[in-house]
């Protein structure tokens, strides 16, 4: 179980509503909404509880919104359009700020993703009694001379999806990891994902301006 915050529902799910008006309409875009918020409080009472300060929680409580809106649509939203939704709403404005804070063509934005995920990794070698349900960390910084790399084995939203029956939707979610590298300046190279049945997901971050990274 994952304590509910409503933080997380107050700004992106007004963003999810207006993708549905614009693609269904108004009724259909209310009464989804409806269902999903319900269907979302529903869902973070099911998954694996990675702890409420866990710094990768942020990635459930906004994945899960997703998942609740595909749900509660009953089958009227396709996986591609889901895809579409989720492209909207990340397109936000306010977050293209983050540009402005971490910019990967520049040492201090490579920098700045490098402590940004040892703190996130620090935070769970203080807490190993969630180790065996959070994402882990597994870096080797001398795999690439160009960016920064790092990659898991285990994943809490691919636990959830597969024992939930949501695995087709996983990949919409794996996606927004390109779209929120766009938002630094950054080009994510990946080769394999837990959603599809690689034993890791690998991130590679490298300026987007760079130009044959090694």
């Amino acid at each position: 179980m994952q304590k509910y915050t409503g933080k997380y529902w107050m700004i992106l799910a007004p963003l999810v509503k207006k993708s549905l008006k614009k693609h269904y309409g108004n009724s259909f875009a209310a009464d989804t909404m409806k269902k999903a918020k319900a269907e979302y409080k529903a869902m973070l009472n099911r998954v694996d509880d990675i702890g409420a300060d866990n710094p990768m929680a942020s990635n459930i409580y906004m994945s899960f919104i997703f998942f609740a809106v595909y749900r509660a649509a009953n089958g009227r939203i396709t996986v591609d359009a889901l895809r579409t939704i989720a492209h909207e709403a990340i397109e936000w404005k306010p977050l293209r700020c983050m540009g402005m804070i971490i910019n990967a063509n520049k040492p201090g934005g490579i920098r700045a993703i490098r402590k940004m995920m040892l703190k996130n990794a620090e935070w769970l070698e203080r807490h190993p009694m969630y180790k065996k349900v959070s994402w882990d960390f597994n870096f080797d910084e001398t795999k690439h001379r160009d960016g920064y790399c790092y990659h898991f084995t285990q994943c809490p939203l691919n636990n959830f999806a597969r024992r939930e029956g949501l695995l087709d939707v996983l990949p919409v979610m794996c996606d927004m990891d390109f779209l929120t590298a766009g938002l630094m300046h950054a080009k994510l190279h990946r080769e394999h994902t837990l959603a599809g049945g690689g034993k890791i997901c690998d991130y590679w971050y490298v300026g987007d301006k760079m130009k044959n990274p090694r």
